[in-house]
């Protein structure tokens, strides 16, 4: 499964959920390249660890060198960090990366309707940046440093059907590391709330021990317009964890959501 989604996919601006305030009290999120990362890791078998920043602690943040993102103003920024227990090799985790069409069984707990939803209501493969180059699922042996993988998606809270790209900054046998964002604009009864490369997320999935990996992932976004809402943390918290439980393989609707 792709982790453009985790951007895409919290949509719910518009809707006003309810949440509670994002922290403006530390330097913001710190990815794990190189050294600790901010939140830290949770273990194995607890929920990921989560924290959200706006206003002046988002628009000052300045990326890593470990990611492309060039520095720029942010509504938001939300970062997940977990653990999980995999035995296996990174292919197995790179088939779910690519699973593009099982985003349609992921759910995640609506904060608006108080109910566990469907993350997305349509998501396919595509060859190229052309929303009619429909294709089949991403295999592990697409995953490749300098691939740019491209999918398209329908979220019920948008309109229509939005185009993503993938990037593989780098790979080995023990790390991932990829960044998306949204190549066509992301719109709502005419209004367009997310211009193009305004929702983004980088996500790193490393090998840990024998047997444990490492998760953190970071969603930053901008809205289209200052006029528009950017809505509550706890929308943007419930679906990134979302794409970390369908990494780990934990049921996506598992009670208790992060943020009721």
């Amino acid at each position: 499964m792709s982790g453009g989604w985790l951007r895409a996919l919290t949509i719910v601006l518009l809707l006003g959920g309810a949440a509670a305030a994002a922290h403006t009290g530390d330097d913001g999120p710190r990815l794990p390249c190189g050294t600790a990362p901010y939140p830290a890791f949770a273990e194995p078998g607890a929920p990921p660890n989560v924290r959200a920043w706006s206003g002046k602690a988002a628009q000052a943040w300045t990326p890593p060198s470990c990611i492309g993102w060039a520095p720029k103003e942010a509504d938001m920024l939300v970062a997940v960090a977990g653990s999980f227990r995999h035995e296996g090799e990174i292919d197995a985790v790179l088939a779910r990366l690519g699973a593009i069409s099982a985003k349609k069984a992921v759910r995640y707990w609506s904060t608006t309707e108080k109910a566990w939803k469907p993350l997305v209501t349509d998501a396919y493969a595509l060859g190229s940046a052309d929303a009619a180059s429909k294709r089949a699922d991403f295999t592990p042996a697409q995953w490749v440093a300098g691939q740019h993988l491209y999918y398209a998606q329908s979220d019920n809270r948008t309109a229509g059907t939005c185009v993503y790209r993938e990037f593989v900054r780098s790979i080995d046998r023990d790390r991932v590391i990829v960044e998306t964002d949204n190549i066509s604009p992301l719109k709502k009864m005419m209004v367009t709330l997310f211009e193009p490369g305004a929702m983004q997320t980088a996500y790193v999935i490393e090998r840990r021990a024998p047997g444990v990996w490492n998760f953190y992932s970071l969603t930053r976004t901008r809205m289209a317009s200052a006029l528009l809402p950017t809505g509550g943390e706890g929308s943007y918290v419930n679906r990134s964890v979302a794409f970390f439980r369908y990494v780990a393989g934990i049921p996506t609707d598992q009670e208790p959501p992060a943020a009721r």
